[in-house]
């Protein structure tokens, strides 16, 4: 028995909590099916025709109620017409007679020209074939919509998300749906004037699978797919199957966003100016009003190469794996105003501070604060607000507690932001060596996009 039919039983027994109770020696008795139901075989034995259902019970006093009469059946017949007339009609004066061969057959026919020529069963006949399109256009209609609605389900693109903001922050880091329709804006212009492909120099060949696989997307789908490669870590071969495209598509998408974003966002201005900081500097920085940009470095795993040298190189003591090392900085308000390369995690904080390229833009009215182990007061241009060694003292004095402690105190909101980057799925594991390539500059589009992904990083800061 099928599922169809086991459900019409269930339906007509109408017995409460039949269903779980159902086993395979589960009998219905023969009185509540139909007589034409049950045939006997040749061997005697008595059968149940395949999809019968019980009908019979004692509510409806073990019997149906008889057939209602169709429209036509209910109409009562129409008088019987006599035969139309073949002999012409006759007149007061009779005409002469003539041969019955000469004669023309006479035959009148009644042309159905207008709507009174038709007869009651034939509009009751109309009336109904109409109620029958009407209800075949509604359901023409909602078998449009559910189709509508599945394919809507199976495409993987943006607006499908429209309406879950849970989705927008799990796929693409951004806050909402709306914040990223903000960024969109931003950026359009820009994708639809300068954007550089990237191609490949040989076409690729039709992909295999049980589906067609589109070659366009849309461009906000595209930056979608960038986002979800960047902050879910999904693989190429599972964008692949999620946007259906070609994986060697899903590559040039990813690169030609990675190396957009880069310029585009790398050219707007980071680096504030001191003026524009001190506006914006929130209260709990008054101690240090002065303060430009707070650093800090940071650590992203990588896959150890089989270069040796290059393993020494990249080997960091403080991870005890092979890693790549970035300083990031963060304004006193919270956004990200400097971004420096990826360098090999065995380098030290002094030197990556040396290299980055921040002391051309420190002027001497201007202060950083760093963690202890930036050891910077002979290479920065300007103060350093660093907590206080003991340098050979037993204890520090009361003055260089309370200054270590705001200080930590302080710099903690450059770590969340650095979580916040790191959060991106991309950089929480190993990083292949097939990605090496280009992990600077998704390190940096990942470090850009904090400014326009969340709001600020204190509610209390907002202005």
């Amino acid at each position: 028995m099928n599922e169809t039919v086991r459900s019409l039983w269930l339906a007509k027994i109408r017995r409460d909590n039949f269903a779980p109770s159902l086993t395979r020696s589960t009998r219905v008795c023969s009185r509540h099916f139909l007589p034409g139901d049950i045939v006997r075989t040749s061997g005697g034995q008595r059968k149940l025709r395949k999809g019968a259902v019980p009908v019979l019970f004692h509510w409806n006093n073990y019997s149906l109620p008889p057939r209602r009469l169709s429209v036509w059946e209910r109409q009562p017949p129409l008088p019987p017409q006599p035969p139309p007339s073949l002999d012409p009609p006759q007149t007061e004066e009779e005409s002469p007679a003539v041969p019955v061969e000469n004669q023309r057959e006479v035959v009148q026919v009644i042309a159905p020209d207008h709507d009174y020529f038709v007869t009651p069963r034939t509009g009751m006949r109309v009336v109904e074939l109409q109620d029958e399109v009407d209800k075949l256009r509604e359901e023409n209609e909602l078998l449009r919509r559910q189709m509508d609605e599945l394919t809507l389900e199976s495409r993987f693109f943006l607006e499908r998300f429209a309406g879950s903001d849970e989705d927008i922050r799990f796929y693409t880091r951004f806050a909402s749906y709306r914040h990223l329709q903000y960024f969109w804006r931003l950026i359009e212009p820009a994708v639809r004037t300068s954007m550089i492909r990237v191609t490949s120099a040989k076409a690729s060949e039709a992909a295999s699978g049980g589906f067609h696989r589109s070659t366009k997307l849309e461009p906000i789908d595209e930056l979608f797919m960038f986002l979800m490669y960047l902050s879910v870590g999904l693989l190429p071969q599972d964008l692949a199957a999620r946007f259906r495209v070609h994986r060697s598509t899903v590559s040039r998408i990813i690169a030609t966003w990675t190396n957009f974003l880069y310029q585009l966002l790398g050219k707007k201005r980071l680096w504030l100016p001191r003026e524009v900081v001190r506006s914006l500097l929130p209260p709990v920085f008054a101690e240090f009003s002065d303060t430009q940009v707070v650093l800090d470095c940071t650590e992203i795993y990588c896959q150890t190469p089989t270069d040796l040298l290059l393993q020494s190189e990249l080997y960091s003591t403080y991870k005890s794996h092979t890693t790549l090392k970035a300083m990031i900085g963060m304004a006193p308000h919270g956004a990200i105003t400097f971004v420096s390369s990826l360098y090999a995690g065995s380098m030290s904080d002094r030197e990556i501070f040396r290299q980055s390229g921040i002391i051309s833009v420190l002027q001497p009215d201007m202060a950083v604060m760093v963690d202890k182990g930036f050891l910077i007061d002979n290479l920065a241009p300007c103060k350093v607000y660093r907590p206080a060694y003991l340098s050979g003292r037993t204890q520090m004095s009361r003055q260089d507690v309370l200054q270590t402690q705001t200080i930590a105190r302080l710099r903690v909101h450059v770590e969340r932001c650095i979580r916040r980057v790191k959060e991106n799925k991309l950089f929480d594991r190993v990083v292949p060596v097939s990605v090496c390539g280009s992990i600077d500059e998704l390190f940096n589009v990942a470090c850009f996009l904090v400014n326009y992904q969340n709001g600020p990083l204190v509610k209390a800061w907002a202005t």
